[in-house]
């Protein structure tokens, strides 16, 4: 699928990894919606591109707010392509705490309602915009939906319990909504970031930061979020990755502790 001049909603987009997918869909000559609690922090982006993007207030857990700005995405810019999910929430909590409390299960449900449903919500919203103004017929490819899980998904750690089920369930969507959308020439593939140079890590000192990038086999860093965002944009540009949870974690395992 061509980037250039094709409409694209980026979730959590004003900010770490989504933000670096908007800059270089907008590089490449995309239009994008950005779906973001916190939009205004694209403003930089806004200034820079303002006929290609438009930053929307979303809660993504939010039916009709996600439907109304799809429906804006498409009236301003034109047939949508597809969706890159970024958005999503991380809290730290172990079932049983130290003090034996148990772990809070407002918490629990936020995570997998940020996270599980509201990529969800996205991703049904907008394969049905897909379909329903998609003219030409006889096009190879017709939309392309990218997900963000975390290599939590497989190496969840201590205090990960809510945010590794978060993001298991959602490389757990990848294959069958895939396939759901086959017939309508919808691909679905996801992305599992290790480690990764984010707002959240850049708050920490840099000798915990730098112990985090040590553990990283090769290369022995923190990722960057423009690696991020280039996966995310050759997963469109590929016709052929569907179906697909890709790790993108330099080789990274995680011990249990």
């Amino acid at each position: 699928m061509e980037v250039n001049k094709s409409n694209f909603i980026v979730t959590g987009g004003a900010s770490g990894l989504g933000k670096a997918v908007v800059s270089l869909l907008l590089e490449k000559g995309a239009y994008v919606s950005v779906f973001d609690r916190n939009a205004e922090a694209g403003d930089d982006l806004q200034k820079r591109y303002p006929s290609q993007l438009q930053l929307l207030n979303v809660d993504v857990t939010n039916e009709e707010q996600v439907g109304e700005a799809v429906k804006k995405s498409k009236d301003s810019y034109g047939p949508i392509d597809g969706a890159i999910n970024c958005a999503g929430v991380a809290y730290a909590e172990k079932t049983v705490g130290k003090e034996g409390e148990a772990h809070n299960l407002k918490i629990f449900e936020k995570t997998m309602r940020v996270n599980v449903v509201g990529t969800f919500n996205v991703c049904r919203l907008v394969a049905q915009a897909i379909a329903d103004s998609t003219n030409d017929k006889d096009k190879e490819q017709m939309g392309v939906l990218v997900n963000t899980a975390s290599i939590a998904a497989y190496d969840g750690q201590l205090g990960q319990v809510a945010y590794a089920a978060s993001k298991g369930a959602i490389a757990s969507m990848t294959l069958p909504m895939a396939r759901d959308l086959s017939g309508l020439k919808i691909r679905v593939a996801c992305i599992a970031p290790g480690i990764f140079d984010t707002p959240m890590l850049q708050a920490l000192p840099d000798k915990v930061r730098n112990a985090l990038g040590a553990m990283v086999p090769h290369p022995a860093r923190l990722g960057r979020a423009d690696e991020f965002a280039a996966l995310a944009i050759h997963i469109i540009e590929n016709d052929m990755i569907n179906g697909e949870v890709i790790r993108l974690d330099g080789g990274l395992r995680m011990p249990p502790k």
